[in-house]
């Protein structure tokens, strides 16, 4: 019995002395094997995000508004607002037989034709006056068009002075158009008009702005150690396919979502990024309305002349008011005009041409903030170029994506720009430097030193209208609070602009989409203490071809006008 139990004790021992052994191994290679879980779990992650991608089709489908996030109920007083703001930027209405016509039955401006009328019964214009043209819309086959709806641009201008200003067109839902011009300048001046989108196409780009708010899809990158995966991002995402990650901001209630990664949380998010573009938005032969040369910005020809002469101002009035009287009840007047290559605008105080040393003067102990786009961002660049003593603090921002900050200690000058808070199509924004402008507009002291910039138009042209509206709402009450507690503060606000199209631009950022965001903005800042750019007539009067970035001459000309408010003469 003695010897049983001295062997069972050695065992023991034995058993003892392995089991220490293997927890000794455990604990002194646990990091090893951590890692070595972690990078299982990462490989089967990685293998299970690439089957089921291959199992998806290409491209997010389209969404069902009715089963997303998409914003909050306004109250009665917003929605009153919207359906005003709606119905002040309301197109016409395709006829039920011009839905799904044939491209031959469209708008084609090379059978369509204007012509220049009359002054009041006679070949004869003066400055003060106004000038009509009535354009005649014709199909591919040369039949004339028997209802409106075609986005025409119209310009009057003098290569030989330098001059130039933007017409108003208006739809007589027939067929034809009246482009009206202010007459300026004395000497010669000629009509263009253009043809940005035939009716049939607007048909098209209504219905894509509502059912299609994703075809520009955002993304972003969530990221804890070595575990990392990116998932879709937007302002509504279907709430029946995967859990969400709500980033609605607490102070504007603006929403934004993620879906939320697999196998991380939501505060693991690092960045924001805009995805690829979505094709094959368009059905049938739906392309045939979007072709460049053919039916995208296309000029439409005269018949006859162009061009007239205009004559100094007369100087009896009742002569005048005769002349005019003919297009009296529908009196334009721009927000100003080109000549001689300088921009002359119509009120507001008189402009002044800055170089570069009248502009570090004028600046001298301003701080400047820049909130928005690229469009605002082109200021920063320019005025960083105008002042030679400011210098570029190096953040180690994005290039083109910021934020920046330039300083000038001699003058006591500081210039900031922010990009605006999501939707924003920029390559990668760190998440952390997206701030909704509203609430950066809360942060700032304001005063007399304080100028402020604000740009937010080109981002939301994929989004219905109310998307917008909402936004604008919030920086309105943004600003409205900033000049309440800060009356000398200098509110800037710049429009939207035209650019380049081609058949794929036109789909995202079509000048359509922006003519209506423009018109949302001014009727929404109207009568408040700002200043607007109008940048939409300043490109549309330029004879430089169109850019979503425009010219450095054009950029020149705001500065010129936002210094003029600055330090008025």
């Amino acid at each position: 019995m003695d010897t049983m139990w001295r062997s069972l004790s050695r065992y023991i021992c034995i058993f003892f002395l392995l089991a220490l052994s293997g927890l000794f191994f455990l604990f002194s290679n646990m990091n090893i094997l951590e890692k070595l879980n972690c990078q299982a779990v990462s490989m089967f992650y990685r293998h299970q995000s690439n089957i089921h991608s291959a199992l998806l089709p290409e491209g997010p489908s389209p969404l069902d508004r009715n089963q997303s996030y998409c914003s909050q109920e306004p109250s009665l007083e917003e929605a009153l607002e919207e359906r005003d703001l709606l119905e002040s930027i309301a197109w016409p209405q395709p006829l039920p037989h011009s839905v799904n016509v044939s491209l031959k039955q469209t708008s084609d401006p090379a059978h369509s034709l204007f012509v220049i009328l009359p002054a009041g019964g006679r070949r004869e214009w003066h400055v003060g006056n106004q000038l009509e043209a009535l354009v005649h819309m014709h199909d591919f086959q040369g039949r004339p068009k028997s209802y409106g709806g075609d986005f025409l641009l119209a310009r009057l201008h003098s290569s030989t002075l330098g001059a130039g200003v933007a017409g108003q067109v208006l739809d007589h839902r027939n067929g034809t158009y009246s482009a009206i011009f202010p007459l300026l300048w004395q000497g010669s001046a000629q009509v263009e008009v253009t043809l940005v989108h035939p009716s049939e196409a607007i048909h098209v780009l209504r219905r894509i702005r509502e059912e299609r708010p994703d075809r520009i899809p955002f993304q972003s990158l969530f990221r804890s150690g070595k575990l990392s995966q990116t998932t879709v991002c937007n302002l509504c995402l279907p709430t029946n396919q995967k859990p969400l990650c709500n980033y609605t901001d607490p102070h504007t209630g603006e929403p934004w979502y993620c879906y939320k990664p697999k196998l991380l949380s939501c505060d693991t998010r690092i960045n924001h990024a805009r995805g690829p573009y979505v094709n094959h938005l368009l059905v049938n032969k739906e392309a045939l309305l979007f072709q460049s040369g053919v039916n995208i910005k296309v000029p439409i020809h005269p018949s006859g002349s162009d061009s007239v002469i205009v004559l100094p101002e007369k100087k009896d009035k009742a002569d005048v008011e005769r002349s005019s009287m003919k297009t009296e009840s529908t009196r334009i007047t721009p927000s100003g005009y080109y000549f001689q290559g300088s921009w002359r605008a119509l009120g507001g105080g008189v402009m002044r041409q800055f170089n570069i040393s009248s502009a570090t003067q004028c600046l001298k102990g301003k701080v400047v903030y820049m909130y928005g786009d690229s469009t605002v961002r082109q200021w920063f660049e320019y005025l960083n170029t105008l002042v030679p003593d400011l210098k570029e603090f190096n953040l180690y921002s994005p290039k083109n994506v910021g934020p920046f900050m330039a300083v000038d200690s001699t003058h006591n000058i500081l210039l900031k720009y922010r990009c605006h808070g999501p939707p924003i199509r920029f390559n990668t924004v760190i998440a952390s430097e997206m701030r909704y402008v509203a609430n950066e507009l809360d942060g700032l002291t304001g005063g007399s030193n304080t100028v402020v910039f604000i740009s937010i138009w080109s981002h939301f042209s994929t989004f219905p209208v109310q998307v917008y509206i909402r936004r604008l709402r919030h920086i309105r009450r943004a600003v409205v609070r900033l000049l309440n507690r800060a009356s000398g503060t200098l509110v800037v606000l710049r429009s939207a602009n035209l650019q380049a199209l081609d058949p794929k631009v036109s789909l995202y950022n079509s000048d359509w989409f922006s003519v209506q965001l423009d018109g949302v903005l001014r009727a929404m800042f109207k009568g408040l203490d700002v200043v607007l750019i109008d940048a939409w007539e300043m490109t549309l009067a330029h004879h430089l071809p169109h850019a979503l970035h425009p010219p450095p001459i054009i950029i020149k000309n705001m500065i010129d006008i936002i210094l003029s408010q600055v330090c008025p003469e």
